[in-house]
């Protein structure tokens, strides 16, 4: 049986703000996360003249794409301690206010540092923004009406990073790229104002002690790979600067592992990746950020820099891709209810793979609308695949599981993004200036070797697609876990049990001193005598029932 706490939570927190209250906070929501998905494509347009302003070279501008996702990484796996222990609205504003506070440093800075300091706090706004919008539009609305606001809020944070580039790119040509974080800083002021006013603390808190060590292990694993990768364009591939940071973070994830084993409530539940469905999808997610995050960084360079057109043309040169892949977004989730995850799985990866391959054949003498058109067969792969499988992921994790399967979930797939644009720069830096060097475009044979390194990981989401599912080409889903909706205790006391060996103990009776639901969470031994029970620790939620008048 799964716990149902959570589920408990959202409806009744639901109920206590009015259908006004709760509509204004979703519109406020969707204004912050559309300004913080703008600025995160907005930036790639942008980068080749901030390069020039701040007088740097490609590799380590990159590192204001990919340090900007790294920070958004780590922050994740730290926002479920935050959430769950402060109050909602002094959390949302401080999250807002980190990220203006960002976006001013970036306005106002002259020189790389300062540029780097900017979007790292950024990034810490923009990660703790993301995951408190998804939770309070899960509890602030009732359960028939969850899906139906979600998918708003998808199509908003998914349409902004389409129109990002070509506003990005007419900015940049009209007034400078400066006047990106100028309006971003407008939007975000406006809504902190908003969220003083109609914000209300619809979130529970809980007393829990936070693991420093595992947040400073996660840090370490994260930060040393997506370092030692974005360091290959400067460095030997095998110099001891890019090994050592390699070994650093191998090493911090290998301890990080152990312990979140052996942790009685881990940091981050990684036992989730034992669910074989959930691997193999996370797994070509994250080849899919990397495809995704890597192909924002180096198109632009090649549109700029090796074509010489202007950031407005290369934002509408990639303007149509985007479009076609919200579209076909939705669409492919109906897919998905229909046949399964395979035919999309495959069809997709294989469309993607193709589309990265044809790239390579492209010369210098190439129109780009050529590059646009086979853009958009990759951005409508993409699409097939993104929302699917997520999906897919989440089918089988246990409701009790569900925020650690999305923290894991996010903090790997951020980290894909951010090698990929690492990564992708890297190699097309590195091989115009060795093999290239002596061609007439070396850059140009750069950015075609890229896409033939695109085509090999998008491969290997192809052979996950046929090998890594179990399901038949055109299996219809299956939606048995609907019936679990029936299964509720008419009892006041639930446990269960994880793989971990932790039993959770949900009991519905109130605290008449502090208005407050107590779980407990006791590690049982294989003994089934109660007196063998050890290392119980409890968590108290607060309720705040004094709300209801």
């Amino acid at each position: 049986m799964e716990n149902k706490n959570m589920d408990n939570l959202i409806k009744r927190e639901g109920k206590k703000v009015s259908s006004k209250r709760r509509t204004y906070m979703f519109l406020n929501i969707n204004i912050s996360c559309i300004a913080t998905s703008m600025l995160g494509t907005a930036l790639t347009t942008a980068l080749p003249p901030i390069m020039k302003d701040l007088k740097i070279t490609v590799d380590t501008g990159q590192w204001l794409t990919s340090g900007f996702g790294l920070f958004l990484a780590v922050m994740t796996p730290f926002t479920a301690f935050l959430i769950s222990r402060f109050r909602t609205k002094r959390l949302y504003c401080i999250a807002v206010s980190f990220f203006i506070v960002g976006l001013s440093i970036c306005a106002i800075s002259k020189n790389f540092y300062l540029m780097m300091l900017g979007r790292i706090i950024q990034g810490c706004g923009n990660g703790l923004l993301s995951s408190m919008a998804q939770v309070i539009i899960l509890t602030i609305y009732p359960p028939d009406r969850i899906g139906t606001m979600m998918g708003w809020y998808g199509l908003s944070i998914g349409v902004a990073p389409i129109i990002a580039p070509t506003l990005a790119g007419i900015l940049v040509d009209t007034v400078g790229w400066r006047m990106i974080f100028i309006i971003s800083i407008g939007i975000m002021c406006l809504s902190l104002i908003c969220a003083i006013f109609v914000f209300e603390d619809v979130l529970p808190t809980m007393r829990k002690k936070f693991d420093v060590i595992s947040l400073i292990l996660s840090a370490l694993t994260f930060g040393g790979i997506t370092f030692a990768i974005g360091n290959m364009g400067t460095k030997d591939f095998v110099s001891y600067y890019v090994l050592f940071s390699f070994i650093v973070g191998i090493v911090s994830g290998i301890f990080f592992t152990y312990r979140q084993l052996h942790l009685k409530v881990p940091f981050l539940d990684v036992r989730i990746l034992k669910n074989k469905d959930y691997s193999v999808s996370l797994a070509s997610t994250v080849i899919l950020n990397l495809i995704l995050l890597g192909t924002s960084i180096v198109f632009p360079v090649y549109i700029q820099q090796i074509k010489r057109y202007s950031a407005t043309i290369s934002g509408l040169n990639a303007l149509p891709g985007s479009l076609c892949m919200a579209i076909i977004s939705p669409f492919a989730g109906k897919l998905y209810d229909k046949v399964g995850i395979k035919f999309l799985f495959i069809f997709g990866s294989l469309i993607l793979s193709l589309s990265n391959f044809v790239t390579y054949f492209i010369s210098f003498e190439t129109s780009i609308w050529v590059v646009s058109f086979i853009n958009i067969f990759r951005m409508v792969s993409i699409g097939c695949l993104l929302m699917p499988l997520v999906t897919w992921a989440m089918k089988d994790v246990p409701k009790y599981k569900a925020s650690d399967a999305t923290a894991l979930y996010n903090s790997i797939r951020f980290i894909g993004g951010a090698v990929g644009s690492g990564l992708f720069i890297s190699v097309m830096t590195k091989v115009a200036n060795t093999i290239g060097k002596d061609m007439e475009h070396p850059t140009m044979y750069g950015f075609r070797v890229v896409n033939l390194v695109m085509a090999g990981f998008t491969f290997i989401s192809v052979l996950l697609g046929i090998f890594g599912c179990n399901q038949k080409l055109f299996a219809k889903n299956n939606k048995s876990n609907e019936k679990e909706k029936n299964n509720k205790k008419s009892g006041q006391e639930m446990t269960v049990k994880d793989n971990s060996g932790v039993e959770i103990v949900v009991d519905g009776k109130k605290d008449p001193d502090n208005n407050s639901e107590t779980i407990t969470m006791v590690n049982q031994e294989t003994s089934n005598d109660t007196d063998h029970i050890k290392d119980s620790s409890e968590i108290v939620m607060d309720h705040d029932i004094s709300s209801k008048k």
